[in-house]
């Protein structure tokens, strides 16, 4: 018998990367797999410590809600742990319909339909909508699921850069003589750089195109926009974008993922998507967790909940650049169905909930994160591929139930370890450079 000379577990021992993870965790500085004790509240409890939490996204603070851990507990009294089953067979139950339908209801959109997880949304949508012939155009800071969804499709990947329109235009062109159909698919809100895509454009690009138009909202959804329906309801284009994509797992304190959209679009996935059709349903907790998150979203107390996360981002975001970190600015609203008057929006700008912090080197990110750590603050850490080379950041993020006092002392400790770090370290990227 012939035998193969490669071992595909070379690859585990020999990794461009395991360098500098062993010299990580050799020096306990690695900011990744931190054990959490207790409840993603804006202050935790993780490996022995009390630490200001600066790096979840529960941005409506709705995880520890009684209203929604009794919707999760409710549904697991009456359903039991899980379906064991698809939802095709036997794991569809009264919650799935009904959440379906009210997220229809919220993205004012035809139907919807539920998935295990955000990034099986992704999968499952892009996988099935796309085939070989077709082109698929990303921005290049999308998000790892939509890469994944479209190499799955084998569609043909054109790829632009981040935000810049005339690539994405050349892009356009250069699909119009591929053959078959073009969809563009974007962030909304970008997870790394908290940044907007310039949807107006992208809509004006796809319409002079004939391409489709999907945006995965799920940065955006809970948090922008007056009834917080995501960045195409904030800029007020929710009827030029054809498909939206969404998850529980940020505002609405659960674990899922959703898509949006026309009605024979969604029954076409709904009877065809792989990674729907052949994974288990959402275990009932979930799903009524989500439902009850979404009811309060939609509820009197939703706008509430909206200005509380924006203004805490902005008073983040403010207090950094005060002290001398490299930080996004507010982003100007220029498209002319803006919503100008929604949550969290001042002088035409928003910020949003996830406020990077530019420090550029590895190991000085590392370093920084692991000096915020001991000060008792958690942020997450973003380091080469997930950003350019160069690019290292910490990604801060802020929730709806931090108050003015909590975020103050997590200034003031970013204010100390800078004094610090610098001192030791030289100077980081100062406003300005980010």
């Amino acid at each position: 018998m012939p035998q193969t000379r490669i071992d595909v577990f070379e690859k585990a021992r020999t990794h461009e990367r395991l360098e500098q993870l062993t010299a990580a965790r050799a020096a306990d500085v690695l900011p990744y797999f931190r054990v959490l004790e207790g409840p993603a509240r804006p202050v935790v409890e993780m490996e022995g410590a009390e630490r200001i939490m600066l790096g979840s996204n529960n941005y409506l603070g709705l995880t520890a809600d009684e209203r929604v851990v009794n919707g999760a507990r409710d549904a697991l009294e009456r359903y039991g742990t899980g379906l064991t089953g698809s939802r095709l067979l036997n794991g569809t139950i009264p919650l799935h319909l009904e959440l379906e339908r009210e997220l229809a209801e919220w993205m004012e959109t035809d139907d919807a339909l539920v998935f295990s997880t955000g990034h099986q949304a992704n999968l499952g949508v892009l996988g099935t909508i796309l085939a070989p012939g077709d082109t698929v155009i990303a921005d290049s800071g999308d998000h790892a699921s939509i890469l994944d969804g479209c190499l799955l499709s084998r569609a043909k990947l054109r790829a632009f850069r981040h935000n810049r329109m005339e690539k994405l235009e050349r892009s356009l062109e250069r699909a119009a003589g591929d053959g078959g159909g073009v969809l563009v698919v974007v962030d909304g809100v970008f997870s790394m750089e908290g940044d907007i895509a310039p949807l107006g454009e992208i809509a004006d690009l796809c319409e002079r195109f004939g391409a489709r138009l999907m945006v995965d909202e799920a940065h955006g959804a809970g948090v922008l926009g007056r009834r917080g329906a995501g960045t195409a309801e904030l800029l007020g284009l929710e009827p030029r974008v054809d498909l939206r994509v969404g998850t529980f797992s940020k505002s609405l304190a659960a674990c899922g993922g959703f898509v949006a959209g026309p009605a024979d679009v969604i029954d076409f996935l709904r009877v065809q998507s792989r990674a729907y059709l052949f994974t288990a349903s959402s275990v009932p907790a979930a799903v009524g967790a989500a439902l009850a998150a979404l009811r309060i979203l939609r509820g009197p107390e939703g706008p509430g909940l909206l200005a509380a996360v924006l203004e805490n981002a902005r008073r983040l975001r403010d207090g950094l650049e005060a002290l001398g970190f490299a930080v996004v600015r507010p982003q100007p609203l220029s498209a002319p169905g803006a919503q100008l008057d929604a949550p969290g929006v001042l002088d035409g700008t928003i910020v949003t909930p996830i406020v990077p912090v530019l420090v550029g080197d590895d190991w000085k990110a590392v370093l920084l994160w692991r000096a915020l750590y001991d000060a008792g603050v958690f942020v997450n850490t973003a380091l080469h591929p997930a950003v350019p080379p160069g690019g290292a950041l910490l990604r801060t993020s802020v929730m709806a139930t931090h108050d003015a006092a909590t975020i103050e002392r997590a200034l003031v400790a970013f204010a100390e370890v800078k004094t610090a770090f610098e001192a030791e370290h030289g100077p980081l990227p100062g406003p300005g450079t980010h």
